[in-house]
């Protein structure tokens, strides 16, 4: 009998020819090869800015001369700022802030063009929302030469000689929340989001998977167990294992990180019930759809790829598109950062978190009828 030889040619056409074949007939595996690629070519070409501009930002004027006017324009032209609100006290100005409708506000005090005229210092205050440091550094560090810049335009004629005063204006930054613009005020309280994401997300779209393939499913079919008592019998224990997470994740950082808790804790476990809940709703949904658990795996990452990318999690949100803003805030991720940032370093109300909390409900409730009504089609 001939002896077979080292390397054959057409051993190795035939093993190549069937990994093909299995490749196309795994289509969820195929999509997600050619999909991540581009999803990430996407996202880092057009939706990722690391210098944000047109951020909202509020006017509050006690002076409408021309000098504030002009100041006002020059915000507007440089790009970095977009006039949204104007206000008629500090009050509102604060509320604006607190519940991120803005992120800066401009005070123009009283007699601020008659100090001016007449040669004698006047101040500028600028509050920025810096619980994200990144987002507000480059604007804030623009505003101060921009300011000074217009109103050397304005001084001409017989204010002329006022040009040469180095102490005409006095610009005044107030980064709140985080005024020492620590990273970690930031970015350890969105640990909290992301890291529910990607466990429970995974975790449970194995579930559902796991028993098909185990064959444990059959047993479960063979039972009087309704589909939406499997669904929530599969969620609790999560949510346990969720809200350990999240126990872990506030003790290291307010222990090891020193995160500001400013809010509190009760409203934030709280509230986390609706995220925690979203993301298995999802997971469990994911689970009816794959036929295997690398499917669920390939699913879960294709959902927390965005969710990461497009959250403000690691770039800022005003940063991006408007059309990735859109696709952003489609995602609970995006919402539960505000609620989380906003309770520990604002010490956000519930009715100043209501705007980002509905949205996680609306998501919950479509996640939860799609993996439902799937589950009920896998029972058939």
């Amino acid at each position: 009998m001939a002896r077979s030889s080292f390397f054959s040619i057409r051993r190795f056409s035939a093993i190549v020819s069937k990994e093909f074949l299995q490749m196309r007939r795994d289509r969820v595996t195929l999509a997600m090869m050619i999909g991540i690629p581009i999803l990430q070519l996407v996202l880092f070409s057009f939706a990722i800015n690391s210098d944000p501009k047109h951020l909202p930002t509020a006017i509050l004027a006690a002076d409408q001369g021309v000098f504030s006017r002009t100041i006002v324009a020059a915000m507007q032209n440089s790009g970095y700022f977009d006039i949204v609100e104007t206000v008629d006290t500090e009050a509102e100005a604060e509320l604006l802030i607190e519940e991120g409708d803005v992120q800066f506000v401009l005070s123009i005090p009283e007699q601020f063009n008659r100090r001016l005229v007449r040669g004698e210092q006047s101040a500028l205050l600028l509050t920025a929302d810096a619980t994200d440091p990144a987002a507000t550094s480059n604007a804030m560090h623009s505003f101060r030469l921009l300011a000074e810049n217009a109103l050397s335009r304005d001084l001409t004629g017989a204010l002329q000689h006022l040009k040469s005063s180095t102490q005409l204006l006095d610009v005044i930054l107030h980064p709140k929340f985080n005024p020492e613009a620590v990273t970690q005020y930031n970015i350890v309280p969105g640990l909290m989001g992301v890291v529910l994401t990607m466990t429970l997300v995974i975790i449970t779209a194995l579930a559902v998977t796991r028993e098909r393939e185990r064959g444990t499913m059959e047993n479960l079919l063979s039972t009087p167990v309704k589909p939406v008592e499997v669904m929530i019998g599969k969620i609790i224990p999560f949510i346990i294992v969720g809200y350990l997470q999240m126990g872990v994740i506030i003790l290291v950082s307010h222990f090891l990180f020193r995160v500001p808790m400013i809010g509190s804790l009760p409203l934030l476990l709280g509230v986390s019930l609706l995220f925690i809940s979203a993301n298995l709703g999802v997971g469990l949904t994911f689970s009816t759809l794959a036929r295997n658990q690398l499917q669920a795996m390939q699913m879960a990452f294709f959902f927390f790829l965005p969710s990461i990318l497009l959250s403000g999690f690691m770039f800022p949100f005003r940063g991006m598109p408007i059309w990735a803003q859109h696709i952003g805030n489609m995602l609970p991720l995006t919402h539960f950062l505000r609620i989380v940032r906003g309770i520990l370093l604002k010490g956000n109300s519930i009715h100043q978190i209501l705007p980002n909390l509905w949205p996680i409900a609306v998501f919950l409730v479509i996640a939860l009828t799609i993996g439902l009504t799937r589950y009920r089609r896998t029972l058939d």
